[in-house]
């Protein structure tokens, strides 16, 4: 996903969009209008009062989403939303307060004042993101950028207590994307209750940027997870199809993982000179390594993966899939976090 400037004017959304390099659903049940979507505490939400708030919003806040995930992403942005107001009512009854007055002592009163220190350093950290903007025709809009992160942070913080208290439980479904990753490398035990499915880029920054996040997944939740690889090389990137083939010539020898660390370790090296280079500093059968690089001996395999991305709804990279939900962009770990989390619960409660 890209962001977009007029002059050098950034705003919020262009801060947030830039996550991505960019180039069979498993159907859920159908729901009703009357259907419970959501319990809080003794409370309930239907799927018409979600609908309510969800089909209102913008067809652009979805990008090129497949139909079915923007549908469900609408409607669980709406969702969070009225069991957020659900737990701070309730809350606020209990407390005798107003609800404007429970989030100004809860929340806003704890979100700490964004110094310029704290403006310069995002702004010399995310130079790519303000595409040639100065510091001062920016300021404004990271300042509030920064204050509209902590804020929200503040009150996921508040409704986790909340829900400490008042038991929530989610019933809305989403799409899953049907993978089938038998020949795909992969970490893990195969009856692990999460399979972790990246389509990647190594010639891709986005990709690159995402690699640490993936390895605080792994390493947070342990046997837990299997990480199934599959390539997703893209056209702008002419390095990376050729990588790609490569990483799968030494997974023929047994060492597509240090292969692959390898080359994310140094995506600026990828001519067929660093690939076979690569091979041989990392103890592989050069000759054999060679050949294969040379006669292509994997490129249908690529051309396999790119098709089941394509296929699953995948437009950029890095694209991720927990269980068959997808996830676009380098997104932080708490973003992985609340879906592996709801998929581990849903496996406790079937």
């Amino acid at each position: 996903m890209m962001g977009n400037m007029q002059g050098h004017r950034l705003s919020v959304a262009a801060v947030l969009l830039l996550t991505a390099c960019s180039s069979s659903a498993q159907t859920p049940r159908t729901l009703l209008p009357t259907d419970v979507v959501a319990t809080v505490g003794s409370g309930s939400i239907t799927l018409a009062q979600v609908d309510e708030k969800a089909m209102q919003q913008p067809t652009g806040n979805f990008g090129s989403m497949k139909l079915s995930q923007a549908i469900y992403e609408a409607r669980r942005a709406a969702l969070d939303e009225l069991v957020a107001n659900m737990l701070i009512d309730r809350e606020a009854k209990l407390r005798e307060l107003d609800r404007s007055a429970l989030v100004e002592q809860e929340v806003i009163s704890k979100v700490s004042t964004v110094t310029d220190a704290e403006i310069a350093a995002w702004y010399q950290a995310n130079q790519s993101r303000v595409q040639g903007a100065t510091l001062d025709q920016v300021r404004q809009p990271i300042r509030s950028y920064l204050t509209q992160e902590r804020t929200q942070a503040a009150r996921e913080r508040y409704l986790e207590e909340l829900k400490e208290k008042t038991p929530v439980r989610l019933t809305l479904e989403p799409p899953r994307q049907a993978l089938s990753n038998a020949k795909a490398p992969a970490k893990g035990a195969a009856n692990a209750p999460i399979e972790f499915v990246e389509f990647s880029d190594f010639q891709c920054p986005f990709c690159l940027r995402a690699q640490p996040t993936v390895e605080q997944v792994l390493s947070t939740y342990g046997d837990r997870i299997r990480f199934v690889y599959r390539h997703y090389p893209l056209p702008n990137h002419p390095n990376a199809r050729p990588a790609a083939e490569a990483s799968a010539c030494a997974g023929e020898q047994g060492r597509f993982w240090p292969y692959h660390d390898k080359l994310f370790a140094n995506p600026s090296k990828l001519a067929d000179a660093d690939l076979k280079r690569d091979a041989a500093e990392l103890g592989l059968d050069a000759t054999k390594f060679n050949a294969c690089l040379d006669s292509h001996k994997y490129r249908s395999d690529v051309d396999a993966d790119i098709k089941a991305g394509e296929e699953a709804g995948v437009s950029g990279t890095p694209a991720f899939f927990v269980n068959g939900r997808m996830i676009s962009g380098a997104q932080p770990f708490d973003a992985f976090k609340r879906i592996i989390d709801e998929e581990l619960q849903m496996k406790k409660t079937r």
